[in-house]
């Protein structure tokens, strides 16, 4: 039993400092990567040593950052992840004929995966790979609250780029909402990446293979009377995904 409760303590702790790694835009070194996932410099100096012999990490001077055997897993489980998703994907853009989208998170970026296309003459549609900043959409800010507070600290300028007079640009208001997305359980886009555009957004954690987000993009004309309908709709695309990821396969 207690060779049991060590093994899995290892393997715990082997998965924050990946889980911790993974979210660093360029590297991290031991003292900040042990202040991280609060373990002594010396049990994560040991601990990085022995997943670099996997090739799951490789330490080098600007410090440690995944390695090819964990990316190469990372990459099976991103198109995993999409596949699993789309019949949900898809059945949310046909209930709500509007725009569904699903984006990995890739520092101050969610890039964009996967995606129904609304087929209203007004719609919002953007080209898979198109690369959304983190702070201002409904996507990246649930990304963004998916992170842990020391992740976000390291990860957000002071000062944000300002999209549109709708866009919050302080570090520290936008920490707030960010707080207030952990609560709630999404996050919104109030014309805060382009004008007339408007979002609604959830986002799955799925371990090695980054955070994801599903969000609907809707015209602002549209939104803010329809905002309750799409949000019910959405939560429950959220739980059908939920549902196809974790049972037995």
């Amino acid at each position: 039993m207690e060779t049991e409760k060590t093994s899995k303590q290892v393997i715990a702790r082997a998965a924050t400092i990946l889980k911790i790694i993974s979210q660093s835009m360029t590297g991290m070194n031991i003292t900040a990567l042990s202040r991280s996932c609060g373990l002594p410099r010396s049990t994560v100096h040991r601990m990085v040593a022995t997943l670099e012999e996997q090739q799951l990490v490789i330490n080098a001077k600007e410090g440690v950052r995944l390695g090819p055997a964990l990316l190469s897993l990372a990459s099976a489980a991103h198109t995993d992840f999409v596949t699993v998703a789309r019949p949900a994907v898809v059945a949310l853009g046909r209930r709500t004929r509007e725009t569904v989208d699903v984006s990995v998170s890739r520092g101050l970026h969610a890039v964009l995966v996967d995606q129904y296309a609304s087929d209203r003459e007004l719609r919002v549609v953007s080209a898979p790979g198109t690369a959304f900043p983190v702070h201002c959409t409904a996507h990246g800010k649930a990304m963004l609250a998916a992170m842990g507070d020391t992740v976000l600290a390291s990860l957000l300028p002071e000062t944000l780029a300002t999209n549109t007079p709708c866009t919050v640009a302080d570090k520290a208001e936008l920490l707030g909402e960010i707080a207030r997305i952990r609560e709630q359980g999404f996050a919104t886009d109030n014309e805060e990446h382009a004008e007339g555009v408007c979002g609604l957004a959830f986002t799955i954690n799925t371990g090695i293979s980054g955070i994801y987000a599903v969000s609907i993009a809707v015209p602002a004309l549209r939104f803010h009377r329809n905002k309750m309908l799409l949000l019910a709709e959405l939560r429950k695309t959220q739980a059908e995904i939920e549902s196809s990821l974790y049972q037995p396969r």
